[in-house]
C-alpha cells in the first residue's frame, strides 16, 4: 500500500492520502488526545505525541503538529501508523459507538431570520459547491456557522484550522466569491 503525502499551506500540517475512502460521508477533527478516544487511528497519532490534530477528509488525513516538531521523524511515525491501520482493514471508530459521528451546530450562536432563507441557502450552496472541494484540497474543510446583518460566520478545520494564510482565504478568497454571487453578503468572519 501506498500513501502519499502533501504540504498544506499551513506548515504545521501535512496532508497523507492513503489512496481510498477514509469517510464516506462528512468530516471528522480531533483537536485533542480526549477527542481522538472515539478514533483508534486518531488515538494511535495523538500517541505519537508532538500532534495537536487530526482531520479526517473524504479521501484523506490530515495531522497538524506540534510546535517546535520535526515532521522529519514524526512523518515516518504517522504513515507508519496509517500502514498498520489501513493494511489490517482496521474501523475508523469504536463500534458501537456515536462518537464517529461529528455534527457541528449550525447557526448556535447566530438565531436565523427566516427573512434571510434564501441568503442563507446560496450562502451554502456556495461553499458547498465552490469552496469545500478547495479546502479540502488544502487538507481542511469549512463549516458554515451563521449569517447576521450581513456578516457570515465559517469555521475552519483540518488543516485550515491555525494555518497562517487561514484569514487571507477568508478575507480575500471566500469573501470576495460570496460577496460577487449574494450582494447581501457584507463580510466574512471566522467562528
Amino acid at each position: 500500500m501506498l500513501i502519499e503525502t502533501e504540504t498544506t499551506p499551513n506548515p504545521a500540517t501535512l496532508k497523507f492520502l492513503p489512496g481510498r475512502t477514509v469517510m464516506e460521508m462528512g468530516t471528522r477533527d480531533f483537536a485533542s488526545p480526549e477527542e481522538a478516544e472515539a478514533s483508534p487511528l486518531a488515538e494511535a497519532i495523538f500517541s505519537l505525541g508532538d500532534v495537536t490534530g487530526v482531520f479526517f477528509g473524504h479521501n484523506f488525513i490530515s495531522v497538524t503538529s506540534g510546535p517546535g516538531a520535526d515532521w522529519s521523524s514524526l512523518k515516518g511515525d504517522v504513515l507508519s501508523v496509517l500502514l498498520d491501520h489501513f493494511s489490517a482493514d482496521m474501523p475508523l471508530f469504536r463500534a458501537a459507538s456515536a462518537a464517529g459521528i461529528s455534527v457541528p451546530p449550525e447557526d448556535s450562536d447566530w438565531p436565523s431570520n427566516p427573512e434571510d432563507a434564501d441568503i442563507v441557502a446560496q450562502i451554502k450552496e456556495l461553499i458547498e459547491t465552490r469552496v469545500r472541494p478547495a479546502v479540502a484540497n488544502d487538507g481542511g474543510d469549512i463549516v458554515y456557522r451563521g449569517f447576521d446583518k450581513g456578516v457570515v460566520y465559517l469555521q475552519m478545520q483540518g488543516a485550515c484550522s491555525g494555518c497562517p494564510s487561514s484569514s487571507a482565504t477568508l478575507k480575500h478568497g471566500i469573501e470576495s466569491l460570496l460577496k460577487h454571487y449574494v450582494p447581501e453578503v457584507t463580510e466574512v468572519r471566522a467562528a
